[in-house]
């Protein structure tokens, strides 16, 4: 049975969608079965895993015009369930009982074919965010070292706690990653500690890892390539490989 694992944050820029990445991907060179699922209406996961929207897409299988299996493509890093210029409607176009359950439903027809499902939602709290932390296990919250990322934490453990109240009572926040870092700053420093700070407040954990700020991660994803074949020795290939072992040992002891 798939683990799945999302990364969310209310706040854009602060990495999100390349750390799931970076997790889909080391898990894929470790020989582990990965589907990714694009739930973000801006599309940069999909696009940087080359999937193709015309062959079946997430809003195909929420508004139950696909089934799931028909609608996820192979690429060249794992599996995709592919984005939908359509999502950005989805608060308007799904309603109905249950319908924060839809992805839920939906990923518990295949969680069996794969070892991990990774989630990208949007940096926001509607209902694409809700089906997202209503299918997950673990959740990852990517935010960079600055005050708008530390109050975004707040604002989205609020989200969090009311989903576990009424959706998903088995949701876990794994911790806060810090991710575009650069230890030179005060500022970062700073933040850093405040981090720790909230995550205790909140019954988490900061990860150990920070992954720097690195020009590779996008010059990987402009290329649409796997950024640990592209630039393995880069700092945020580092990191992340650092991040991703914490992770992976916190959840089932390394295996």
């Amino acid at each position: 049975m798939a683990i799945v694992v999302a990364f969310a944050n209310q706040k854009g820029g602060v990495a999100k969608t390349s750390s799931a990445l970076a997790l889909g991907q080391i898990l894929v060179r470790a020989r582990k079965k990965v589907l990714f699922v694009d739930m973000d209406p801006q599309g940069n996961l999909f696009h940087t895993l080359r999937a193709e929207p015309e062959k079946g897409t997430v809003f195909d299988v929420l508004s139950k015009n696909k089934i799931v299996i028909e609608a996820i493509q192979t690429t060249y890093s794992g599996d995709c369930l592919c984005y939908s210029s359509s999502l950005a409607g989805t608060d308007k176009t799904l309603d109905g009982i249950g319908k924060e359950f839809l992805l839920k439903e939906a990923l518990e027809k295949i969680e069996d074919q794969y070892n991990y499902i990774i989630i990208d939602p949007p940096p926001a709290l509607g209902l694409l965010t809700i089906n997202t932390l209503a299918a997950t296990q673990y959740l990852i919250i990517p935010a960079q070292a600055d005050i708008y990322s530390l109050q975004g934490i707040g604002q989205i453990f609020l989200t969090i706690e009311s989903v576990k109240k009424y959706c998903n009572p088995d949701l876990h926040v794994a911790g806060i990653l810090i991710t575009r870092f650069n230890a030179k700053t005060n500022i970062s420093r700073e933040i850093s500690g405040m981090m720790e700070d909230t995550a205790n407040k909140l019954q988490t954990k900061v990860f150990n890892a920070r992954i720097r700020d690195c020009v590779s991660v996008k010059e990987a994803e402009a290329g649409r390539v796997d950024l640990f074949s592209y630039a393995p020795k880069c700092n945020a290939s580092l990191d992340y490989c650092e991040f991703i072992k914490e992770f992976i040992g916190d959840i089932h002891g390394g295996t």
